[in-house]
């Protein structure tokens, strides 16, 4: 499964605007909550900047969603902080 993913803010500040990742093998995540925690273990820059604590949002094919939102093949999921400037 291939997922877009963008990062928004302060997010994108410290993992850049985006990555491509393909999820593959029995730990795929299902849900963009799972994907989150996915990406929070592969580096300790996604980690910092993923960290469940800082309540981000998180988007599904630009429509806020919930953590437990499915993810289907060619989605794009978007993390940011609860309060952006613009």
């Amino acid at each position: 499964m291939k997922i877009q993913v963008r990062y928004f803010a302060s997010v994108r500040e410290k993992l850049g605007a985006g990555e491509s990742v393909q999820l593959d093998g029995a730990q795929v995540p299902r849900t963009v909550g799972e994907l989150q925690d996915w990406l929070a273990r592969q580096s300790e820059a996604h980690g910092l900047a993923l960290d469940e604590a800082r309540g981000l949002r998180t988007a599904l094919n630009q429509t806020l969603c919930m953590p437990d939102e499915p993810l289907n093949d060619g989605d794009e999921v978007a993390f940011f902080p609860p309060v952006t400037g613009g």
